[in-house]
């Protein structure tokens, strides 16, 4: 069903033009961004040209890294999703577990940064058996400087108590921010060349579509490299 609805890129599929630029002032201000909005509806992502903040984040081992230094290693299919304790963020996981492969002989690799606390992202990882690298961001740093953070209005936290799923358990905060699921297609200076971002986050972009839409780029990538050493 979820590879149905999302084969139709008809729901809030963020991608822009690949000669969007942003300008180094633009790309500060974005690092430093604390906006959190009043809803999943009202936020203002990053978009594709940007160059992402070079926020920092903790590992599953509860040290603090910063996300270049992942970047810098090669291109990044950066996914944001909202804790161990979502359902449909499960399903996401192990589905990117199985494209694991194939995404790292294209040249790329896998992180994943939640609300969660380290010590439940390295729940998570035991749980799925994943090989890919999962980020704790439970001060919400990243969510805001990406533009994904919203508040949870007091209806849905009410909603959540009833399902035995607490916010400030899972992050070990107090703030009731989370961010909308997201995915980013980063290359190792930092520019987005590819985002999906919906805020109903019952919906995820299917492990194949991502997989079909990382050959795409991978191809792009080739060919522009090939025409930039012929004109040189």
């Amino acid at each position: 069903m979820m590879t149905g609805n999302l084969l139709t890129f008809g729901l809030f599929v963020l991608v822009l033009s690949f000669a969007l630029v942003t300008t180094p002032a633009q790309a500060e201000q974005n690092a430093f961004s604390t906006r959190v909005a009043r809803s999943a509806d009202d936020i203002h992502p990053l978009l594709v040209g940007m160059k992402v903040p070079d926020v920092v984040l903790m590992n599953v081992e509860g040290n603090p890294v910063r996300l270049y230094s992942f970047l810098s290693e090669k291109p990044t299919v950066l996914v944001f999703y909202r804790g161990g304790w979502c359902p449909y963020c499960n399903v996401q996981l192990a589905q990117l577990r199985t494209i694991e492969n194939d995404v790292l002989e294209l040249g790329y690799q896998i992180v994943a940064i939640s609300a969660d606390r380290f010590e439940n992202a390295a729940k998570s990882i035991e749980k799925h058996n994943l090989h890919y690298t999962l980020l704790s961001d439970s001060a919400k740093v990243a969510a805001k400087a990406f533009g994904l953070a919203f508040k949870v209005d007091e209806k849905t936290l009410e909603r959540y108590s009833k399902f035995g799923i607490d916010l400030e358990a899972a992050s070990g905060v107090n703030d009731h921010i989370l961010p909308v699921p997201a995915v980013f297609i980063i290359q190792n200076d930092g520019s987005i060349v590819f985002e999906y971002v919906n805020p109903n986050y019952k919906v995820r972009l299917n492990a194949q579509v991502l997989l079909a839409i990382l050959k795409v780029e991978n191809e792009r990538a080739k060919t522009e490299s090939k025409e930039t050493k012929t004109h040189n």
